[in-house]
């Protein structure tokens, strides 16, 4: 009896402090992470939340670029999102035909998927932006797309982020930057992967094996 409470209690200390498990129901990490992958999130990065309370543990870091991050935004509290940081508080950010550019700066992007190459239109619901434009002025002439868009100077303690699938992803392009404490881990190893249940095949037909073990990056 003592070893199973034993055992209870350390699985979970472990699941709520230092590795969670998590599943990938969108597109909007394609092709670094795919619909049906099951990750292992690293809780305790960032500084794990203990339950029933407001209180975090000591991060061992801050999320910087190109850190692919668990998050709950604040437009929908219930849910946990992945993307990739792009923008840390203080950055200026800016699109031009889907290229990013960071303080100014074209980024290299190896991760990021393109596969939409038609016209690109003014999405009404990125008028949030207008807030926070480095160049001031009458923000009724700002008309931001999914392509090009800012410069966006981020907010202390806030990051901007994109999903690697740029094409086919909401991400804080349309509903803007996240708060520091709504970050929640670090996905670091794909433990298991599986096809859509459409696919042919059996359950061992589908699982997508050269993906098992995979390390997020």
């Amino acid at each position: 009896m003592r070893f199973a409470v034993v055992t209870l209690v350390i699985f979970i200390t472990i699941r709520v402090f230092f590795l969670e498990a998590f599943s990938i129901p969108t597109s909007s990490m394609e092709n670094t992470l795919m619909v049906g992958d099951f990750l292992l999130v690293n809780k305790l990065l960032y500084g794990a939340e203990i339950p029933a309370t407001d209180l975090r543990l000591p991060a061992l870091k801050d999320p910087d670029r190109g850190d692919v991050v668990v998050f709950r935004p604040a437009h929908d509290p219930t849910r946990d999102y992945v993307k990739r940081v792009v923008g840390i508080p203080g950055d200026t950010l800016e699109m031009r035909d889907k290229v990013l550019y960071v303080n100014g700066l074209p980024q290299e992007e190896p991760y990021a998927r393109h596969i939409d190459r038609r016209g690109d239109a003014i999405h009404p619901g990125m008028s949030w932006q207008s807030d926070h434009l480095v160049a001031a002025g009458p923000s009724d002439h700002y008309a931001p797309s999914r392509d090009t868009w800012g410069p966006l100077i981020v907010p202390p303690r806030e990051y901007f982020v994109l999903g690697d699938n740029r094409d086919n992803s909401e991400d804080s392009r349309y509903w803007g930057f996240i708060d520091r404490n709504t970050i929640n881990g670090h996905p670091w190893l794909v433990y298991f992967s599986v096809k859509d249940e459409g696919e042919t095949g059996g359950l061992l037909a589908r699982i997508r094996w050269s993906r098992v073990g995979h390390r997020i990056r």
